[in-house]
């Protein structure tokens, strides 16, 4: 399930990237663009435009919080969420990112890091670098809460 996101849900886009979802986030794009790309590409519209939810046959997403909006495309759509899955897309640009040695990625995060951390994987595009930081556990909350 593939999904794009108006530019007023970014940190939908970007948590729905963290379980591990092909979602599109775009800015300063036009109802009839956005309706275009999801049905070229076989994406969800989600957005909090109530009529661009209408013309799209798409989510209308009128919740503010991050986690209620997680729930709510959740629900309607009676998703799953893979462990597998999760942190497999860069939370930047949205291309699945992959393992990379920890000595490649010396100098490259900070030392207390690298020290740390056996495990990192990097974005082939904008060559972020991940790893399951303390920032983990905060999420690992947030997924096991949606999960209930």
């Amino acid at each position: 399930m593939k999904f794009i996101c108006d530019e007023m849900l970014g940190s939908l886009a970007k948590w729905l990237r963290i379980l591990g979802y092909d979602t599109k986030y775009v800015k300063n794009v036009s109802d009839e663009k956005i309706i275009e790309i999801a049905e070229k590409e076989g994406r969800i519209v989600l957005t909090r435009d109530k009529l661009l939810a209408r013309k799209s046959k798409g989510i209308y997403i009128n919740e503010r919080d991050v986690e209620e909006q997680l729930k709510k495309v959740i629900e309607s759509l009676n998703l799953d969420i893979e462990e597998e899955k999760i942190l497999t897309r860069c939370t930047i640009c949205n291309i699945k990112v992959t393992k990379i040695d920890k000595d490649k990625v010396k100098g490259k995060v900070p030392e207390y890091v690298w020290n740390n951390n056996e495990d990192f994987w990097i974005c082939p595009s904008c060559k972020r670098i991940y790893w399951i930081g303390s920032h983990w556990n905060k999420m690992e909350e947030v997924i096991q809460k949606l999960k209930k």
